[in-house]
């Protein structure tokens, strides 16, 4: 099938070593589990559980605030709930929230509340399907941790399967791939089902050889026609969700738009694995396959880990850190997130967690005037003006900045890596988008406020006029009253005047 080409984009260095080779090992349970309320994209969940409550694995600990939507969040381990109480997060270092502490029971922590098994799922109906995604809590775990159900509400003509895992460093999907091929692509027929789409494309990077074989061989195996497998160019960030699209169908997402408004839904391929689990085996999404790679980490390696489990354990777990360990990001060395320090838990949205030394942070050397050559624009996927967009955010208004196309830059990093000044353009636009939604939250309250005071004031306007209206109707009232007396006196003094004397 032909293939096309998204604007911009760099064929940066893998970074990934033997993670490809590596098999997933399987993380010990710590002690506590610690599970923010705020796991997924949208919103944050209401707990259904309470301290000192005792569940088993798999079972609801909280739900979305709106039926019909959404993703649970469930018990990756059977336990207490020690508490509920404000931790940080990891995906907003700086910020806390909710969060429910699970004390995991070291005796029994696989004592289970399976869901019952739909393995007649292509009889099901479509929203039946979603209520199961919605009640095991699967989400996106490309890391965007989106749910689901909600991206599967709808027909779409092209389904596409996402393992073009184009983050340096990051290889988790790449080894999943290797290993449960078969369960991803029945997966992909399921998700196919419920979006009724009419074409499945299951897109993976030419540089990743051993998950291509595996996905070949399972396709075989299981005699499946009905996805179709690509190999899409090694280029950073072909795995972004718009830039694979363009690369698949030569067609862009409007500004402002989402893919379903053009027919296709993405779908990582972990998020397919969690929805054939959730269905068929009736199993929650509690855990997920991440790397733990870098230099600063002793023996990097792919991880399938249970969510809620502290950054420190993984890291002991690898081997620790290495002398060079300089700078814990979670997620990959171009849109991962600094962290503080290894306290914070694995969730959702957790693909890696990545130590690197003093050579690899991009952020290590200072930052010099920009020169205006442009090389930020060549590169930038959404081809947005990454030098008018920095000096537009140096001004107190964000609304030119946002005339500049702020709300589309997909914060990829690569005007870091092209920009000769080291400016670090992205955090710098990921702090804009926060002040953009910040202030369009702000404008959104004062237009509600306003709204209310309005609204106020015409209903004590209403209830004035009303009030004198009733007034000047009891005066009328008043007035007919002592009309009507007035003349009942007058008749009965008449009647009286007139009346004959009858003592004689």
């Amino acid at each position: 099938m032909p293939l096309y080409r998204f604007h911009g984009g760099l064929p940066l260095p893998g970074m990934k070593g033997e993670l490809p080779q590596r098999p997933i090992r399987q993380a010990e349970l710590p002690e506590l589990l610690t599970l923010p309320l705020r796991m997924h994209a949208r919103g944050t969940l209401e707990p259904c559980v309470v301290p000192g409550q005792r569940v088993r694995r798999f079972e609801v600990l909280a739900r979305p605030q709106s039926s019909g939507e959404g993703a649970c969040l469930n018990a990756p381990a059977a336990g207490i709930i020690e508490a509920i109480e404000p931790r940080g997060l990891p995906h907003a270092p700086g910020e806390s929230g909710p969060a429910i502490v699970l004390r995991v029971d070291a005796a029994n922590p696989s004592e289970a509340s399976r869901f019952a098994s739909m393995s007649d799922w292509s009889a099901r109906k479509p929203p039946e399907l979603r209520q199961r995604l919605i009640e095991a809590g699967v989400a996106g775990l490309g890391g965007g941790a989106f749910p689901s159900a909600d991206k599967l509400a709808f027909e779409v003509e092209l389904l596409v399967l996402n393992g073009a895992e184009c983050e340096p460093w990051i290889a988790c999907d790449a080894r999943l791939l290797v290993e449960q091929a078969a369960e991803v692509l029945q997966g992909g027929r399921l998700l196919r089902h419920m979006l009724g789409a009419k074409r499945v494309q299951l897109a993976v990077e030419d540089s990743m050889q051993p998950a291509l074989a595996a996905l070949r061989a399972a396709l075989a195996e299981h005699a499946i026609e009905d996805i179709e497998q690509v190999e899409v160019p090694t280029l950073y960030p072909q795995g972004g969700e718009r830039q694979l699209i363009q690369t698949l169908t030569g067609r862009e997402v409007p500004l402002g738009g989402l893919p379903q408004h053009i027919g296709i839904v993405v779908h990582n391929v972990g998020t397919a694995l969690a929805a054939w689990r959730a269905v068929v085996h009736g199993e929650a999404l509690v855990e997920r396959v991440l790397s733990v790679t870098g230099p600063g980490v002793v023996q990097p390696d792919n991880w399938r880990v249970a969510l809620g489990t502290p950054i420190a354990a993984l890291i002991a777990a690898s081997g620790g850190y290495t002398d060079q360990a300089r700078r814990l990001l979670m997620g990959g060395a171009m849109m991962g997130v600094s962290l503080p320090d290894d306290g914070f838990p694995i969730v959702k949205a957790s693909t890696c967690v990545l130590v690197l030394d003093t050579p690899e942070a991009r952020h290590g050397q200072p930052a010099l005037p920009c020169i205006r050559c442009g090389d930020c624009a060549d590169v930038c996927p959404p081809r947005l003006m990454p030098q008018l967009l920095h000096e537009a955010l140096r001004a107190p208004e964000i609304d030119a900045a946002e005339a500049l196309g702020l709300g589309a830059c997909i914060e990829c990093g690569l005007c870091d890596v092209a920009c000769p000044s080291h400016i670090p353009l992205a955090q710098g636009f990921r702090l804009g988008k926060a002040r953009l939604r910040a202030e369009r939250q702000r404008q959104q309250e004062a237009s509600e406020a306003q709204a209310r005071f309005e609204a106020r004031a015409r209903r004590l306007e209403h209830e004035r006029e009303a009030l004198v209206e009733r007034r000047a109707q009891a005066g009328k009232e008043a007035a007919a009253k002592a009309a009507l007396a007035s003349a009942l006196a007058k008749a009965r003094a008449r009647s009286g005047a007139a009346a004959p004397d009858r003592s004689e």
